[in-house]
């Protein structure tokens, strides 16, 4: 492999997972979460997400053939699922008191919506399966990639412990202001996902028009 093509797997699945487009999430999901167990937090969402992201690297292409699954389809569906949570990080209302206090020992929020599907997201996913193919790439190619994928998933849990500090320094308004901001653009982003996998499956050809 080529440092032409290593670099252009980095910068490839550094913007599918975004890790710094990762943080406004991180500090929606762990808003209820008590401050010493942001750390087991966020470790627990990096490593889900790797297990989830890897897992897909060794058997997702075979998976998806075996089923006659389209990409186009995938988009979609994670573009839907990506537009709903947008729309709770815009119109989500405070959790009561009690509802809080229920949530503090919970650690549920580090799988939906943090591992899934912000860090692995269906264009991470889609992503890791299409630059490990199969038929093009050896053994050792995918063990390079995998090695990329796990560097940027070590950055992403260093940027998710800043988070914490972040949090710390610009209060709950500025994380309500955040959260809202990042949710129009993650809105944004579903809605690209979504045409995107529609014209993948060309459902002109569909309808036959």
């Amino acid at each position: 492999m080529v440092w032409q093509d290593l670099y252009r797997e980095f910068i490839t699945l550094f913007v599918v997972i975004d890790p710094i487009g990762t943080i406004p999430v991180y500090l929606y999901a762990a808003k209820s979460v008590k401050p010493e167990l942001r750390v087991k937090f966020a470790l627990r969402a990096v490593i889900i997400a790797t297990c989830v992201l890897l897992g897909f690297l060794v058997v997702g292409q075979f998976v998806l053939e075996s089923l006659g699954l389209r990409l186009g389809s995938f988009q979609v569906a994670g573009g839907i699922i990506l537009f709903l949570f947008a729309l709770d990080m815009i119109f989500g209302q405070s959790k009561p008191a009690s509802e809080i206090e229920m949530f503090d020992q919970d650690l549920s929020g580090a799988v939906f919506p943090l591992a899934m599907p912000s860090i692995a997201s269906p264009g991470a996913i889609l992503a890791i399966v299409i630059l490990t193919d199969n038929h093009r790439n050896s053994i050792a190619e995918q063990a390079v990639t995998a090695g990329v994928l796990l560097s940027i998933l070590a950055l992403t849990f260093v940027l998710l412990l800043a988070a914490t500090r972040i949090q710390k320094v610009i209060g709950e308004t500025g994380a309500s202001v955040i959260s809202r901001i990042m949710g129009l653009v993650l809105a944004t982003v579903a809605i690209d996902a979504i045409i995107n996998g529609l014209i993948a499956l060309d459902l002109s050809a569909l309808f036959g028009a």
